[in-house]
C-alpha cells in the first residue's frame, strides 16, 4: 500500500475523548463523527485536515478508553494513516480493526514538521519525508493486518472470508 500526504501534527497523550469528544457518541456513522474529529483539541481542528492529510503524533496516541469511535472519526475526516511516537494498546488494535493504517516510528517522529510532505510504501517498509529527503524504516505491517486494512476493515474482511473471497 502506497500513501502521501502531508503531516498534521498534535502532540502526545492524544486520549480518545481528545479525538471524539463524548458528547459526539451518539452515533457510529463514519462521516459524523468525522465531521468532530480531534475538536477536543480545538474546536475547529476538522479544518485542519486535508484529503491528504497524515497525522502525525507523539507518545501514546489513543490513549483513555477503548471507544471504535476514535479511530472511526479519524477515518470519517478523511485520514487513512496515523504515525506516531507510540500508540495506546487498545487504540492500536481498534484502529487496524476499522480499517486505518497504523505506524510506530519512535522517537524519529520528531524529525517530520508539520506541513512536510510524506510518502508511505508499506510494501517496503519505508516512510519517506520527501521535503527533507529523510528516509525512515517501518516496523513490517503482517500479512494478517496488511488484508483487513485492503479490505476496510476487520467486519469487512470477515464478511469477504465468510463469502469465500
Amino acid at each position: 500500500m502506497f500513501y502521501k500526504g502531508k503531516a498534521l501534527k498534535v502532540g502526545d497523550h492524544i486520549d480518545t475523548d481528545a479525538i471524539i469528544p463524548a458528547r459526539f457518541l451518539v452515533t457510529t456513522d463514519m462521516e459524523e463523527l468525522g465531521k468532530h474529529c480531534l475538536s477536543g483539541l480545538e474546536e475547529n481542528f476538522r479544518q485542519k485536515i486535508q484529503p491528504d492529510t497524515i497525522l502525525v503524533a507523539g507518545k501514546n496516541f489513543g490513549c483513555g478508553s477503548s471507544r471504535e469511535h476514535a479511530p472511526l472519526a479519524i477515518l470519517g475526516a478523511g485520514i487513512k494513516v496515523v504515525v506516531a511516537h507510540s500508540f495506546a494498546r487498545i487504540f492500536y488494535r481498534n484502529g487496524f480493526n476499522m480499517g486505518l493504517l497504523l505506524l510506530e516510528l519512535g522517537d524519529r517522529v520528531g524529525e517530520i514538521a508539520e506541513g512536510d510532505l510524506l510518502e508511505i510504501d508499506t510494501t517496503q517498509n519505508m516512510l519517506k519525508n520527501v521535503t527533507q529527503n529523510v528516509e525512515f524504516e517501518l516496523n513490517p505491517i503482517s500479512e494478517f493486518i496488511q488484508k483487513i486494512l485492503q479490505a476496510g476493515g476487520l467486519i469487512p474482511f470477515a464478511k469477504q472470508r465468510l463469502q469465500g473471497a
